[in-house]
């Protein structure tokens, strides 16, 4: 008898098959959010038997070109997430789901300030309002070179 092979991305550990299969069979646009070590990556994927089709991208090198923020830090994950969200509802996403991969999502952490700024920026996304990370912290107050985010995000829109 012979055994089935496992998949390379599964025993490398980069891919969860399950819960992708799970984001998958929801058939909503998933807001795949994906910090590393020096940058991030948040992109709005629809999914495609021949393979996914990314319709917006905003990485840590657009984010300094657009609004002249760098890092990875909670202050430039939400600027990401808005202009993720801001990028999106001009190409007429409406909603979404959000999508960590293989990341922990940490209530008050990196993916949750990325999450806040893709609902501020007017995009549906199911999220408990408790996950958000505090507005002090959103707003740079905790780093020694903070950013005024009010400048880029107009709240209310």
């Amino acid at each position: 008898m012979k055994t089935t092979p496992v998949l390379k991305r599964r025993k490398s550990g980069i891919t969860d098959y399950g819960k992708r299969y799970k984001l998958l069979k929801s058939e909503i646009t998933r807001a795949v959010v994906r910090p590393s070590n020096k940058g991030l990556m948040i992109q709005f994927v629809d999914y495609d038997p021949a393979g996914d089709v990314v319709r917006v991208t905003v990485t840590d090198k657009t984010l300094q070109k657009e609004y002249g923020v760098y890092g990875n830090n909670i202050q430039a994950m939400y600027l990401a997430g808005y202009l993720a969200g801001k990028k999106a509802a001009e190409k007429g996403i409406e909603e979404a789901i959000l999508d960590t991969g293989r990341y922990k999502f940490i209530h008050g952490g990196r993916l949750s300030a990325a999450l806040k700024g893709i609902i501020d920026s007017g995009i549906d996304v199911p999220a408990d309002e408790d996950s958000f990370p505090d507005e002090s912290r959103i707003n740079g107050e905790h780093l020694k070179n903070k950013v005024d985010i009010s400048k880029f995000v107009k709240k209310g829109e």
